[in-house]
């Protein structure tokens, strides 16, 4: 019997895995270009640093001419992507305490701007540190700027100002389940965390650093419970927080369970499943529709399997009950009920189903929750997914990220992390192909691509070569994202990173 998606649970997975499909080379629209897109001129780049370092040092004649620079410039940018496939292309980046030095904003701002790109994606949620300034942060998290006499620097709201000055649309990225180390470190949250069958959290479980997103901080993977009330509420306590600041959209990732090691990378039974803390337990039970469904779910939850004589047990507790019942199981009243042992076999794999697809909507109904305070605000809201975390694998299991992306809504952005690694574009061409093939009709699919301009990097093909592959799907697609500023500007990120903030 082979695995597929509807098979778990009609009524909380309703789309089946399908076989990649090959897509025709769509044609190019006019204007199209690769490297060159909208490039500042030397000669622009030259004049506006200078009118920049002008205007740091005081120069009220120089801060007026950048100003005049920078709307100029905008409106350059805005008009050659109009015309300009992708019209959207954006940097993944991250924000470090040293940003807050005077200048520093406007300078990584004005590198974005003369590489190209019209979006930027601010990472304001990682690895346990929200980008909130310290004397306005309600949230669970530390501030990513903790250092005295910067109590008030709002980073965030900056990086929005600054970037619109320049004609960036600048989204909000941040971490969705992964809630990190710091708030594993809370006594009063260890219910939120998320556990396995064997009691472990996503923190004492073994990890495997190359397994997780490329670019990511691997020391700080703390997963949580999608079902907590705990973890449901400081997360929407945070993207409020967060929104406050007006982003021109809103980017979650991490809306996924972690990636186990070896052959823990695939779940085939119930305690591989992060399904196990008590608010996800409690929901699961509650998926029965009778005592006799309850009382199976508890049983095969709690051993990892139901025998015949649980069949029998339960049979002889609710008599006046024909049959057990769940969500998303269908019974034949016509049919006899047969011996325990005759219906022992299709029992079991329907509260496998039932286990996987409850962890699955978990997922699900966390990203609901946030992305409905997105809409509120009129803004894009986006996923951020691996392509092939939502496959199963061999007779009966499944990656173990459960990342249900074919079920995200078709009102989101969907942001594909494309980062096959083969040597050659093929891969990573073949994970779009596969997104686009899921997609319900409508759905604005926009790849990110890992590299960097004008070289390969982690036997990834440059940037050019993957843009020019792209380009034969540019009917579906007129927006795409590039991992990461620090890729492109390794020397950069690193100074930015390590100085030292006075």
């Amino acid at each position: 019997m082979t695995l597929h998606w509807q098979h778990l649970s009609r009524a909380l997975l309703a789309s089946a895995f399908t076989a990649i499909a090959s897509f025709p080379l769509w044609s190019l629209p006019a204007g199209a270009q690769v490297q060159g897109s909208c490039l500042a001129s030397p000669g622009e780049i030259a004049e506006k640093e200078s009118l920049r370092q002008a205007a740091l040092s005081g120069d009220s004649q120089a801060q007026d001419r950048y100003q005049a620079f920078l709307e100029r410039e905008a409106t350059r940018l805005q008009e050659c992507r109009s015309s300009t496939w992708p019209q959207n292309q954006a940097l993944w980046l991250r924000l470090y305490p040293c940003d807050a030095q005077p200048g520093a904003l406007e300078a990584l701002m004005d590198k974005i701007v003369n590489k190209g790109y019209n979006q930027v994606y601010v990472e304001v949620f990682y690895d346990g540190r929200v980008l909130l300034p310290q004397a306005e942060n309600p949230t669970a998290w530390p501030s990513v700027l903790r250092i005295p006499g910067y109590e008030t620097v709002d980073l965030l709201a900056e990086a929005i100002a600054k970037g619109r000055d320049r004609g960036l649309e600048v989204y909000a990225w941040l971490f969705t389940m992964n809630f990190g180390y710091t708030y594993a470190q809370l006594p009063d949250r260890q219910a939120a965390l998320a556990r396995n069958g064997e009691g472990e959290t996503t923190l004492t479980v073994n990890q495997d650093a190359g397994l997780h997103d490329v670019g990511a901080s691997h020391a700080n993977h703390v997963f949580v419970d999608p079902y907590s009330p705990i973890a449901r509420r400081d997360y929407a306590t945070m993207v409020d927080e967060l929104l406050k600041r007006q982003p021109d959209g809103m980017l979650f990732d991490y809306v996924r369970y972690l990636r186990g090691v070896g052959t823990a990378s695939v779940v085939t039974k119930p305690f591989d499943l992060w399904i196990y803390s008590e608010a996800s337990q409690q929901t699961l039970f509650q998926r029965g529709l009778n005592e006799k469904g309850r009382d199976l779910i508890r049983r095969y939850v709690t051993q990892g399997y139901i025998t015949a004589e649980d069949i029998e047990a339960v049979d002889n507790l609710y008599p006046d009950e024909a049959q057990a019942l769940w969500q998303g199981r269908t019974v034949s009243s016509s049919k006899s009920l047969g011996t325990p042992s005759e219906r022992l076999p299709e029992m079991q794999w329907q509260l496998w189903y039932l286990s996987v697809a409850h962890a699955v909507q978990g997922i699900i109904d966390f990203l609901t929750l946030a992305y409905d305070r997105v809409q509120e605000q009129n803004i894009p809201g986006g996923a951020v997914f691996f392509p092939g975390g939502n496959r199963p694998v061999g007779e009966g299991g499944f990656d173990s990220r459960l990342q249900p992306w074919d079920r995200f809504p078709s009102s989101m952005q969907w942001h594909p992390m494309a980062y096959a690694n083969c040597g050659k574009t093929a891969c990573i061409m073949e994970q779009i192909e596969r997104v686009l093939q899921m997609a319900p009709e409508g759905t604005q699919v926009i790849p990110a691509l890992a590299g960097d301009w004008n070289q390969e990097v982690t036997n990834r093909p440059s940037l050019e070569d993957q843009m020019y592959a792209l380009r034969r799907y540019s009917s579906r697609i007129n927006s795409v994202s590039h991992f990461a500023y620090s890729w492109q500007e390794p020397d950069s990120d690193r100074e930015r990173k390590f100085c030292e903030l006075n």
